[in-house]
């Protein structure tokens, strides 16, 4: 299982008003930023994933690393849509971040949403990229949107980038699938088992099947989930009146029959 810190990167500008993804460019990639959450810390409990973004006045982190989706969650509803995107200054702050976790022996990642046209130049772009080459940072970009002008300068991004195929770029152009469905059936999580179609449920009930529909999975998960909080709560009060007649004196019964 890989140790990770990673640092999730959303595109936040005016472009993530369009509703070419259901049910906009911005909520198709909150419910993928869920995703990525459970994946990796599911994949190794003590990975940690924090959240920025990176258009408006400037790229801003809303969550730091953490285990707890709640303070993740916090994060996103902090975030909202403004401005432009600055691709090079959020990876910059990303990078930031990450050189600060507390535990050094977790592998730096950076995953970012593309969802706007890239301005940054192509020299700062290959500069960048060779520096997260160099100080040994992998990135993953998810590519949507506006994937016609952008997959060619993020493919030479990722190709400076990369080393042992550490880094990816998965361009998701608009279709019947949600976002989130085709990042996790990507090359995004191989490193934890391959993708399982089911964000990170485990291969306890087949749910490692990269065929399996996806909604399908989550349903059987939740509904799993609830049977079980279910019975756990039908059998809380029956342990407690077990306890509570173990522990009733036995001069009580006489009591009652002399009544």
């Amino acid at each position: 299982m890989v140790l990770e810190a990673c640092m999730i990167v959303i595109d936040n500008s005016e472009y993530m008003r369009n509703g070419d993804y259901p049910t906009s460019r911005y909520q198709a990639q909150l419910h993928t930023v869920e995703l990525i959450f459970r994946r990796k810390t599911n994949a190794n409990p003590e990975s940690t994933v924090g959240l920025m973004t990176m258009a408006g006045e400037s790229p801003r982190v809303v969550s730091n690393l953490t285990t707890e989706y709640g303070k993740v969650l916090s994060g996103l509803h902090q975030s909202r849509i403004e401005g432009q995107s600055k691709l090079v200054d959020g990876i910059q702050v990303a990078c930031l971040a990450l050189k600060n976790r507390q535990n050094k022996a977790q592998k730096q990642r950076v995953i970012v949403f593309v969802g706007s046209p890239i301005t940054d130049s192509e020299a700062d772009l290959d500069k960048l990229a060779k520096r997260l080459k160099k100080n040994g940072i992998s990135i993953d970009f998810i590519n949507f949107g506006e994937q016609q002008i952008n997959t060619e300068k993020l493919e030479r991004f990722i190709s400076l980038a990369n080393s042992n195929d550490s880094s990816h770029l998965v361009t998701v152009p608009p279709g019947p699938n949600l976002l989130y469905e085709q990042v996790d059936r990507s090359a995004l999580f191989q490193e934890e088992g391959g993708a399982s179609g089911g964000m990170g449920m485990g291969d306890e009930f087949g749910f490692d099947d990269p065929n399996m529909d996806p909604e399908l999975a989550l349903a059987i998960r939740l509904s799993l989930e609830e049977e079980r909080a279910r019975q756990e709560r039908e059998q809380a009060p029956a342990e407690s009146n077990l306890e509570a007649v173990k522990e009733e004196p036995k001069g009580d019964d006489k009591m009652d029959e002399s009544n």
